[in-house]
Parts: structure tokens; sequence; C-alpha cells
């Protein structure tokens, strides 16, 4: 995966750009019948939400395991530090970098899930990308609203990439200006330990009362001490920031805007652990 994503072909902020999307990824692994995955289909919305056997059982139907025969591989893509600080410098709306990021970010994304799965293909084991199935879908969760039939970022969280912030982003070892993909395969692979107990211990809020800098960088006001505002959030980027990048930048929309991902003491790093620590 690393080397795939080295080669410029394959990562790039657009199709007329040399620039890299994004930096090497992280990887973490869990079982497939992992307790938390579970917990998160309760939690989130059992009457729709996968664990890793559901997610499998929609590609192989004829053929569905039990999760105790499954794993699950997730990455971290982090955003480059070219993106990181053109985006810094905005304050109501994303830079061109930051929406590159968003929209051909994401179709490294895509090329990277189908690559994962046909290097597990190469080797006759059967996996699938649990994003790019088409009966995946958005839903409405009781308890947290907008949501999916599979969450990539709570995935991570499961295989030890990271734990929450005060906005909903994730916060991981290289930070939370990032994206994440996931693959579901039907082999025993070694999960990768949670060095945390808490969804969101790696918050500096959560831990200790203190930061906010995610609050102050938000245009749109949907971070409060209360957490993330989804409905507040999705009208300020569907009615503000996507006509923007349509308008001023890319010629189309995309829902870019992420200000609260850089300019905080999460961008980069975790920011509960020393610098040198």
């Amino acid at each position: 995966m690393a080397d795939w994503m080295a080669d410029p072909g394959n990562n790039s902020l657009g199709p007329d750009l040399m620039l890299p999307a994004f930096d090497a990824p992280l990887l973490g692994c869990a079982a497939g019948d992992d307790p938390l995955f579970d917990f998160l289909r309760q939690d989130i919305g059992p009457d729709f939400y996968w664990t890793p056997a559901r997610a499998f059982a929609q590609a192989f139907p004829e053929n569905a395991p039990s999760g105790a025969d499954l794993s699950v591989v997730s990455w971290v893509l982090p955003q480059t530090e070219h993106t990181r600080k053109a985006h810094g410098q905005n304050k109501e709306m994303p830079s061109v970098e930051w929406s590159r990021a968003r929209h051909y970010g994401e179709k490294v994304n895509e090329a990277l899930r189908r690559f994962v799965v046909g290097l597990f293909a190469e080797q006759g084991v059967d996996a699938c990308a649990p994003a790019l199935l088409p009966k995946w879908t958005r839903a409405e969760s009781p308890r947290y609203g907008f949501a999916s039939t599979w969450s990539e970022r709570h995935t991570a969280h499961v295989c030890g990439l990271g734990t929450f912030g005060l906005s909903d982003g994730l916060i991981t070892p290289r930070g939370k200006a990032i994206r994440v993909g996931s693959v579901v395969v039907r082999a025993h692979l070694t999960p990768t330990p949670r060095p945390y107990t808490r969804h969101n211990e790696w918050c500096l809020f959560h831990a200790g009362g203190k930061c906010r800098a995610c609050m102050k960088r938000c245009p749109a006001g949907a971070i409060t001490e209360n957490g993330h505002d989804k409905v507040k959030c999705k009208t300020y980027i569907r009615s503000v920031t996507a006509p923007h990048v349509e308008a001023n930048q890319l010629g189309f929309r995309v829902n870019s805007c992420g200000l609260c991902q850089v300019r905080v003491p999460c961008e980069s790093r975790n920011p509960t652990v020393k610098r040198g620590g």
C-alpha cells in the first residue's frame, strides 16, 4: 500500500497536478468479531448499520462467514503539509488545495480500496470495501442524526488508529486532517492493539476541559462544548462552501470545508502525547 501511494500516478491532488494528495498511510487491523463492532451497530442504528459480517454478506451472499472468520484492515491517509498550510490560511472558505483533496483525494482513496481488495484476490482471499458496495447508503441514526451503513472513522477507531474529538473528527497519531478507508477480508490478521480506553481520549478538551480550538475555527458555529451540530455543519457546507467551490475553484460542487481540522493542536498529531514522547 505504501508503494502504491508513493506512485504519483496513483496519489495526486488532481489530473493536472503532480502534488500528492496524501502522505504515506497508517494501517490498523481488527478482528471481525471485535465486540466494538456490534456495540457500534447497536449504538448507531441496529436496523441499518453494518458489522463486518453484515458488510461481507453484501458482497458474498452465497458464502457469508461469521465475524470470527473475518478481519478488518483500516487506513488513515494524512493530508500533506502543503495542503494543511494552505487551508490554515483560510477562515470562512476552504482552500482550493483542500477542495482538491476532498474530491480528487477521495478518488485516490476509492482506488486504494479497490487495490487492496485486488491484493487479497490475487492470493485467493475474498475481500470487500464496504464503502464501495452498491447497498452502502446514508441513513438516519435515532441517536446521532446523519449516519451511514458503514463508518470509516468508527472502523478506524476499532482498528486502533484514533479517538474522536469535540468536532467528531478522528484524532490519529498523524492528527485529524485525514481521509480514512477500510476493507473487510476473509482471513485472520493480527489485531492492532488499541492504545486507548475511551472513545475521546486523545482530544484535549475531553482530556482536561481545555483547548476549544476547533470551536473557534468553525465558521458555522457548529461546534460547541456539547459537541458537533451536524445540521448546522451540513447546512453551511451545502449552502456556502460547496457553491463557492463550484463558482470559484473547481467548476463543480464539492462538499468541502474541514476548517476545524487545521490550525488546531490535533491537526497533525495526537496532542495528548508530549512532543518527542
